[in-house]
């Protein structure tokens, strides 16, 4: 096992160091919802709206990512890092809603590159090594994200300010950056034999299902990455800084079952998985959404945590697989690009159903968005793609 794991590790050496760049960013960024909502002025409502900024720029990297990939080779993931290094200060700057939205556009535009680049070369090293690596690596993002929410969430315990945190965190992620360089290019070039046994198009079944479950996947998880610490502060009256225990609670526990569901998804298979972490999904969102105390929903965290661990590497290994190798960055985009849209509309959602209704009943609304995935699931085991 351990062999496994090192030869795993070696062999992603490069995109698992990009996705804890990312992991760093968007940790930082959920410790730091509260100082930053404060900052710009915004109700829950309008911050919410300002988030959909992200979903924007994350379009777009989706969009570009396969052919920035080919252009850039090997020099596509420590560029992508510099650029997340340097946009990641721009909340320093976001001093009204007005401001964040073009913000978050940028935030989204370069730290979406780097996630679904990433991915991709995560998915020609599977094909190219015979190796399972989505959640191993997707383990490292979570490790990252984890551990930089609850880092900063001690940080803003002892009086940082968001201008002295920033740019801490973003020397990190460009450390991180320069290590993913690689000596070759990651391009696995076509065969012959890819083009002649290709069907023509893409098959939009699968990539549509997989599209849904990242989708809702993506609300459930950063839903509670943005607003987990402010219904811990605000709802339950949590001291300044404690609200980062919310973020670091999903990012740990979603790091320890995706090092599992590594493992697990050989012996149990891709579908099974996902369909019982959906499941668990729902019931820690509705733990969350009915917490009187902190550690009550801390544990509705982590179960939930616990059911969105796998369902995005699993579900894009799997999608990879059902795909030729001249179709596999394409279908693979084009799913993201979909599914992408549920990482920022999530908490837009979440900010307008909280605005009227509050952060409970907003939490009740993801466990309802997250029971979508099992029919999905039931139907992506009957499509043949």
């Amino acid at each position: 096992m351990a062999k496994t794991f090192l030869r795993a590790l070696t062999v992603s050496r490069g995109p698992i160091l990009a996705l804890g760049a990312v992991g760093v960013v968007w940790g930082t960024f959920a410790a730091m919802v509260p100082v930053i909502k404060i900052q710009a002025q915004s109700s829950d409502a309008a911050f919410g709206a300002a988030l959909l900024g992200s979903a924007a720029g994350g379009m777009v990297a989706m969009y570009i990512a396969p052919k920035l990939s080919e252009t850039l080779g090997r020099f596509v993931l420590p560029l992508l890092a510099g650029l997340s290094m340097v946009v990641l200060q721009l909340p320093i700057f976001a001093a009204s809603t007005a401001l964040l939205f073009p913000v978050m556009v940028a935030l989204g535009m370069a730290v979406a590159s780097l996630d679904i680049n990433a991915n991709l070369r995560i998915s020609q090293l599977e094909e190219r090594h015979g190796l399972h690596l989505m959640n191993l690596n997707h383990a490292m993002f979570s490790l990252c994200f984890g551990t930089a929410a609850l880092f900063v969430a001690a940080l803003r315990q002892s009086g940082w300010s968001i201008a002295q945190v920033l740019p801490l965190m973003g020397g990190v992620v460009l450390v991180l950056g320069l290590l993913t360089f690689e000596a070759r290019d990651p391009v696995v070039p076509d065969t012959d034999e890819d083009s002649a046994h290709e069907t023509p198009g893409l098959p939009w079944r699968p990539i549509l299902l997989v599209a849904l479950m990242l989708f809702v996947s993506f609300v459930g998880e950063n839903a509670i990455e943005s607003w987990s610490a402010l219904f811990l502060e605000r709802e339950l009256g949590g001291a300044a800084g404690q609200g980062g225990f919310g973020p670091s609670t999903l990012g740990f526990t979603m790091a320890t079952f995706r090092l599992l569901g590594h493992l697990g998804t050989q012996r149990l298979g891709e579908a099974r998985v996902v369909l019982w972490s959906g499941v668990l999904g729902v019931i820690g969102a509705l733990i969350l959404s009915q917490a009187q105390t902190q550690p009550i929903a801390l544990f509705g965290i982590a179960v939930t945590a616990i059911g969105m661990a796998v369902i995005v590497p699993t579900a894009t290994s799997l999608l990879g697989k059902r795909v030729s190798r001249r179709h596999r960055s394409l279908a693979i985009s084009r799913a993201w690009m979909l599914g992408f849209v549920g990482f920022f509309v999530g908490p837009s959602t979440i900010g307008f159903v909280s605005d009227h209704f509050g952060l409970r009943v907003a939490f009740l609304c993801v466990a309802g968005m997250l029971s979508v995935i099992i029919p999905a699931v039931l139907s992506l085991t009957r499509t043949r793609g």
